[in-house]
């Protein structure tokens, strides 16, 4: 292997959690696999100490953390009552002048060659390359579902058929989309999607992936065969790479109470659930959850947090006593022997412990990809962005998870009853449901998804033809 540095990288993720650690998981796959990269990211979004210490590159390999920087772009102020669906336009728009100087300095400085990879929402950067005469390449941090889903809508679009997602939403009717299967439901239509707000952006970042050298998609092709079929056949695309699962299962500290209480518990006894980033419910749907845990006995782990006030936007706060929390009186003393109600919670950690059989989730991708690489079977309860679609892949398509409710919208006023969660719970916790075989499928994922990283493995494979395609565009 060349051992001299040829190609500095520059990185453009979405100013989101999930999005930022994807990209810096990439960056080092990247720059372990092969010593002739070298990546500079760039941020555009403030991060916490903490958050700085759960991506820190230099934690790892000296070689490999010598060989990747994070620059902190200018903080953007957002104008006042910035609709959500503009924020991330206006965020890249103020933020390229910055990206552009960085990437133009390492043009500069280096004898070497340079190129962007970008996050599939932050397509602005594509004019960026443009203008400095750099390829570029997009990492989408979602599935390769998706990614077939929206080009599926795009062409439709395109094509003057496209009806009108949002009255399609609430009914039964199937629509045949190429990367699935199985014909989508329309009750399952991804939130993102059915939002009148949201669906023109999604559709010229979709537009312009076209534009691209290729797509590096965080996925494997053991887990999405069909969908990764649809997308490298036709030449519809630039190249497509399976390149995941990129994760960061980096242990977070500050959860001993935690830990010892699940040492505590029988091996696959304690389902966990955990609502992402940006989860939480308010009061009725709150003691629902509440009312459903107590009867099905199950032994739990639930983290519980504070929904923003109405009209505020941000993700949610901690409960300073769960007191405070909108719990049935007397819940946390009724089930202080078989369940634990915290706030944050350290996901991985949770995910990799021996005492968890099941995981309730919101479905967002990088939780799949979690649930998957440990094995730990989903129930799925669906609530914004594209996870409805991930839901109604996991149960229907993959038989990798059960249901909770997959046509959940968290901003439609929907009720998911206690009996609805209970037996969701029950499902999937029950040891013999299906005759085991659910369970078995899943710890047989877990297994495809560690070897595909390994070498010889698809994604293994799949990066090193990414690399050497970046390597010889931008020679």
């Amino acid at each position: 292997m060349n051992t001299t540095t040829a190609a500095e990288l520059v990185f453009v993720p979405a100013p989101a959690a999930g999005h930022l650690f994807s990209a810096v998981e990439l960056a080092k796959q990247l720059v372990t696999h092969d010593q002739r990269l070298s990546v500079t990211i760039c941020v555009t979004t403030m991060l916490t100490a903490g958050f700085k210490a759960a991506i820190d590159p230099t934690a790892d390999d000296s070689s490999v953390a010598s060989r990747i920087r994070l620059i902190d772009l200018p903080i953007v102020k957002l104008p006042p009552n910035t609709n959500p669906s503009e924020t991330l336009p206006y965020i890249l728009e103020a933020s390229s002048a910055s990206i552009k100087k960085i990437a133009s300095d390492i043009i500069r400085r280096r004898t070497e060659s340079s190129g962007f990879v970008i996050d599939m929402f932050c397509t602005r950067m594509i004019d960026v390359a443009g203008e400095l005469g750099v390829p570029c390449y997009v990492f989408y941090t979602s599935g390769a579902n998706f990614l077939g889903f929206m080009l599926h809508l795009q062409a439709l679009r395109d094509e003057g058929k496209l009806g009108d997602l949002a009255e399609m939403k609430d009914n039964e009717f199937e629509m045949a989309i190429p990367s699935l299967e199985k014909p989508l439901t329309c009750k399952c239509l991804p939130s993102a999607v059915v939002e009148k707000d949201w669906l023109p952006l999604l559709i010229d970042n979709t537009r312009r992936l076209r534009e691209v050298r290729g797509i590096a998609v965080n996925s494997f092709l053991e887990l999405e065969p069909h969908a990764i079929d649809f997308l490298s056949t036709g030449g519809i695309i630039p190249p497509v790479y399976p390149v995941g699962p990129i994760l960061n299962l980096k242990a977070v500290q500050g959860n001993e109470e935690v830990m010892e209480w699940l040492d505590n518990q029988p091996a696959a006894s304690v389902v966990f659930l955990c609502f992402g980033s940006m989860g939480s419910f308010g009061k009725e749907q709150v003691t629902e959850i509440a009312v459903a845990l107590e009867r099905c006995g199950q032994r739990f782990l639930w983290s519980l947090r504070r929904s923003p006030e109405a009209g505020e936007v941000g993700p949610p706060s901690e409960y300073g006593n769960f007191d405070e929390a909108p719990l049935p009186a007397g819940f946390l003393d009724r089930v202080s022997g078989i369940g634990k109600v915290i706030g944050w919670a350290p996901q991985t950690a949770v995910l990799r412990h021996v005492a968890v059989g099941g995981f309730v989730s919101h479905c967002g991708w990088n939780s799949v990809l979690e649930s998957i690489w440990f094995g730990v079977p989903v129930g799925a309860w669906p609530m914004y962005a594209e996870q409805q679609l991930n839901a109604f892949q996991l149960v229907e398509e993959l038989g990798l998870a059960e249901e909770i409710k997959m046509d959940y919208r968290w901003d439609g006023g929907m009720m998911v009853t206690a009996e609805e969660i209970e037996g969701g719970i029950r499902r999937l916790m029950a040891a013999e449901n299906d005759e085991g075989r659910k369970r078995k499928t899943v710890k047989e994922v877990s297994e495809m998804s560690k070897k595909a990283l390994t070498e010889g493995g698809s994604s293994c494979s799949s990066l090193s033809r990414f690399i050497q395609d970046v390597i010889d565009n931008i020679s």
